[in-house]
């Protein structure tokens, strides 16, 4: 599974033009599911993403995690994470999980963060097209790869 987090002062997913999901300070998180994906890699990038410490304590140090902030989550999925560009010009998405495996993964990986986070986790929808505006903080972008545990 591979994420890439944005910290954020505030973002938004709109679908058809209707805001689908919003969160003021906190962090955006695109997924993407690897079709060897296991439950395994949901705890680990869910525990990740939870305990990243990446928002400033009292001495403008990155000392703190979301929790810490008591700060939102939006999760987007985004297959062209699974991107590899090894070969050609052209991506190849050959390692992305199959709809039914990516979407179980996706409600899989929401659920968790908010039995973790003990907050509703705002979402887009999966498979939709998707518009996503944010204000990135810092600007601090972390990419998380279960299959790169080192």
């Amino acid at each position: 599974m591979r994420l890439l987090v944005q910290k954020v002062n505030k973002a938004s997913v709109l679908v058809s033009n209707k805001i689908v999901g919003k969160i003021n300070k906190g962090l955006l998180v695109f997924q993407g599911v690897d079709l060897n994906d296991t439950e395994d890699d949901i705890e680990w990038v869910v525990k990740k993403t939870i305990n990243l410490r990446i928002f400033k304590d009292e001495n403008k140090i990155m000392n703190l995690s979301v929790r810490e902030v008591d700060g939102d989550i939006l999760v987007v999925s985004q297959f062209t994470l699974m991107a590899s560009v090894k070969k050609g010009n052209r991506p190849s998405y050959i390692n992305a999980a199959n709809k039914n495996h990516a979407e179980f993964f996706y409600n899989k990986f929401i659920e968790r963060l908010s039995d973790i986070h003990n907050r509703d986790i705002q979402s887009g929808i999966f498979r939709a097209d998707m518009q996503v505006e944010l204000i990135n903080d810092g600007p601090t972008t972390i990419w998380i790869d279960s299959k790169k545990r080192d």
